[in-house]
């Protein structure tokens, strides 16, 4: 049986009419920009995730770089990322002039380790920005305990992890300003790319409104730096069709979750495959399923040779990319991030899944392992 590492058509034959519908109504509209479908949507998202404000932009990466914008982040400013997550992190750090100060991970979670965090502090940290990586909340707790002792932003990095929760709230919620992504796999996926921001500031909300329009404040008068980081309006209507489905897509790859810890512990595998953490009291958005492998470059070819969908997320960590070589960082730096570059592996994962899928996926595993 082959797998594919992501299926969509589950999701988007599910809303296709009302998608198709909602396209036609702002065509037949005439306002391709901005409007109501982007307020509505808007107001949708803030409901949903319990943030008084949600603002649509052009992509994850762009909700990250006007983040930072809106809090001044500048030239000389640092703020602190994990070195294990997707270079969009750090970029936006770089778009604003500052510099990122890497930290390493907790190598149970995947996620930014609070003690490496708090190592990283310097006089000059204005921000940092924790990834709740793969879905899985990252330890906001202890993240914002560092963070209000130094007294420094906390920006979250939520792309992965929309409709995710820990202690009863959404993730996005708990710094000054959550970012997300809605790009086509993503758990709230669209049909090309997309954002949003989350703040409860009512001055960082406006900041956001006007920095992704140009800076113009309105009547042509640039009060601030700006760009053009507008939601698509027919992206909205999409998305707003789709939004409804969101608990229901997650608990179906949550389900898909399960069916893979029964599997892999009937395979008997041993220490061959590492599955990932429980997340006891709280939910995962599973935006992937990611375990750790022996020989994972081996397994990954065997994998796709048997028709099974598998990546590498990430497969080289960010401190020794050659884009910030300029920091001065070397091999060792970081070794949890290192490490898990080396042993990563996402198995197919998404709404819709069947159990048989999940079985076919690790009976290719443990086939691997047994030659």
């Amino acid at each position: 049986m082959n797998v594919p590492l992501f299926d969509l058509r589950p999701m988007n034959e599910a809303v296709k009419p009302a998608v198709e519908a909602a396209v036609r109504r702002v065509l037949d509209s005439g306002q391709y920009i901005l409007g109501p479908d982007v307020a509505a949507f808007e107001a949708a998202c803030s409901k949903f995730l319990g943030a008084p404000y949600a603002i649509g932009v052009s992509s994850g990466t762009c909700a990250l770089v006007t983040s930072l914008a809106s809090l001044g982040i500048r030239l000389g400013d640092e703020v602190i990322v994990p070195s294990f997550t997707y270079g969009a992190t750090a970029m936006a750090v770089r778009w604003t002039g500052a510099r990122p100060v890497f930290a390493d991970i907790d190598p149970e979670t995947f996620n930014l380790s609070p003690e490496s965090l708090a190592a990283a502090v310097t006089k000059r940290t204005r921000a940092a920005i924790p990834v709740h990586l793969y879905g899985r909340p990252a330890d906001m707790g202890k993240i914002r305990a560092v963070c209000d002792d130094a007294g420094i932003e906390v920006v979250e990095d939520a792309a992965q992890s929309f409709g995710a929760e820990a202690g009863g709230r959404q993730t996005g919620t708990f710094g000054a300003l959550g970012c997300f992504s809605f790009y086509p796999t993503k758990p709230l996926g669209g049909y090309g790319d997309a954002g949003l921001v989350t703040t409860s500031d009512d001055g960082l909300a406006k900041a956001l409104r006007v920095i992704r329009t140009q800076g113009d404040e309105g009547g042509y008068r640039f009060e601030r730096i700006g760009g053009n980081f507008r939601l698509d309006t027919l992206h909205a209507a999409a998305l707003a069709v789709k939004l409804p489905f969101v608990e229901e897509w997650r608990a179906q790859r949550e389900r898909a979750a399960g069916w893979y810890r029964e599997a892999f512990g009937a395979a008997g595998l041993g220490d061959a495959v590492t599955l990932p953490a429980d997340f006891p009291g709280g939910k995962h958005a599973w935006a992937l399923y990611v375990i750790r492998a022996k020989n994972r470059n081996g397994l990954a070819a065997h994998l796709k040779a048997a028709g099974i969908g598998c990546g590498v997320y990430y497969p080289g960590p960010l401190h020794l990319q050659r884009a910030f070589a300029d920091l001065g960082h070397e091999p060792g730096d970081f070794p949890a991030s290192e490490k898990a570059c080396t042993e990563v592996l996402a198995l197919p994962m998404f709404a819709g899944m069947q159990q048989d899928q999940v079985g076919a996926a690790v009976d290719a595993v443990a086939g691997f392992y047994r030659k």
